[in-house]
């Protein structure tokens, strides 16, 4: 009795540290760290192992947490951390070469043609996910279309409110083997036997993309009806902006260059995702593929992208040197490679104390009884809460990602009934927070209220996140 009161009470207190962290948007890493070195020393006082497998004890009990630290670092990056730098490395690297701005370009620049309002919203949704793959940083792409396409659409008589919501709500759930939580969210699901050496490509295209797709066309309907109601009923309707109206949003450089470069350079930082589908696409047409995985599509890329850039620049050693910048995006992105780290560290803490194992024998007294659902739903009203108080997503799913394998076999169920809901709701709710970073860059660049703008993006993004509820559990439950 004694022992499940230590172990409630360390559990209930660290899950509550964690959430009072992500509601004050404290740095998250270093909490999950602590909270997991301090639970794997409540189960050594306790009597209990190590939940590390083939752990071997350094003969000190305060430095065998410090040990777990080190093996869930060299675990993580021989496999999904590897990924990620990579990842981080090639989008920093397509940012210093212009080939990030060369594709919003292009990419933005047919909107201008378009001359109805109210079309024009669920065509820019879905145009603002479509650029996630290039700009995968929610605030990141929200300032870059306030400042390329907020003038067009306001000229175009598209209301500040209608405007900004659209905005903000762009960076939401396309499916892309390139993001970093649908890798670790691979990397885990491949320790489950029935998805053993599943890949991330696999995952996506599969799984991911068989809900997300359809979830972002509801999202870019609902989108138009919602966005024209709260217009007619404040009579915003066809209100153009300002000729002079300024929008500070940093400065975008003007794309120069022949047609050429235009298209190369505008393909160039999707060329990944283009050697993997074109790779899965010939796959399912013929049986037959050449083992690209990510990181394989990702340096043939960063290659190719070289060769350009010593064609453009006549051989300039200058090419060279600005390679550095992909190494250095690689060291950008180790603190995604740390939180995915952390959060392992944390989970062990409470495999330590023996909490996961009281879960998993919780989820197994709910199994067929037709209440399959229902741990899939704690989790996605779990995400809701916290994400919306925090206003960070992908902070959440990292920490959750250990739990996905051990939970969904305790519960019976496949772990794609928990993966997809809850990496597309924790991406989905971040739009629904009003202290969420996107929600107040683009609030503050429009001149309106927080409040006012989720009021904008709170429809659009329930309906969508209740529809890719729907829709995984008649897919994988």
């Amino acid at each position: 009795m004694d022992s499940n009161i230590i172990m409630y009470g360390s559990a209930i207190i660290a899950v509550a540290v964690v959430i009072y962290m992500l509601i004050k948007k404290m740095d998250i890493k270093i909490s999950l760290f602590l909270i997991g070195i301090v639970l794997i020393l409540v189960s050594t006082a306790m009597g209990k192992e190590i939940a590390v497998k083939d752990f071997v004890s350094m003969g000190s009990a305060w430095l065998d947490p410090l040990q777990v630290i080190i093996t869930q670092f060299k675990q993580t990056l021989t496999a999904a951390g590897f990924i990620i730098l990579l990842l981080g490395g090639y989008t920093a690297y397509m940012s210093s070469i212009g080939a990030n701005e060369v594709t919003v370009s292009a990419l933005t620049k047919p909107i201008s043609k378009i001359k109805s309002v109210y079309v024009l919203v669920p065509l820019v949704y879905l145009l603002g996910n479509a650029l996630s793959l290039v700009i995968p940083s929610a605030s990141n792409l929200a300032i870059i279309l306030l400042a390329t396409l907020y003038p067009i659409l306001r000229k175009a008589g598209m209301s500040a409110l209608t405007t900004g919501a659209v905005i903000a709500t762009s960076a939401t759930i396309v499916p892309t083997p390139l993001g970093s939580d649908n890798v670790a969210i691979a990397e885990e699901l491949a320790k489950h036997s029935s998805f053993a050496g599943l890949t991330v490509t696999d995952y996506v295209f599969k799984y991911h993309a068989l809900i997300s797709i359809p979830t972002l066309i509801v999202i870019a309907i609902v989108h138009y009806f919602w966005q024209k109601r709260m217009d007619k009923k404040a009579n915003l309707q066809n209100q153009a902006g300002n000729d002079h109206e300024h929008v500070d949003a940093g400065n975008v450089e003007e794309i120069t260059g022949g047609k050429l470069f235009k298209t190369v350079y505008a393909i160039l930082p999707i060329f990944p995702i283009i050697l993997l589908l074109g790779n899965y696409a010939i796959q399912l047409t013929t049986g037959k593929s050449i083992d690209i995985s990510v990181e394989i599509a990702t340096l043939v890329s960063f290659v190719l992208a070289i060769v350009c850039e010593l064609i453009r620049h006549k051989g300039n050693k200058s090419v060279l040197e600005k390679t550095e910048t992909f190494f250095k995006g690689m060291g950008g992105a180790v603190p995604i490679v740390a939180l995915l780290v952390a959060a392992s560290v944390f989970v062990t803490g409470l495999k330590s104390i023996g909490l996961v194992d009281e879960l998993q024998s919780a989820m197994q007294s709910i199994q067929g009884n037709g209440l399959d659902f229902i741990l899939p739903l704690i989790l996605v009203a779990l995400t809701a809460l916290i994400v919306i108080l925090s206003g960070s997503g992908t902070a959440l799913i990292f920490a959750m990602v250990p739990l996905i394998v051990p939970l969904a076999e305790a519960a019976g169920i496949s772990p794609i009934a928990i993966s997809v809901p809850l990496g597309l709701s924790g991406n989905l709710f971040r739009a629904v927070s009003p202290v969420a970073a996107v929600i107040l860059i683009v609030a503050g660049t429009v001149k309106t209220d927080p409040i006012a703008l989720v009021k904008r993006t709170s429809v659009p993004m329930i309906a969508g996140v209740v529809f890719m509820f729907v829709l995984s559990m008649i897919f994988f439950l």
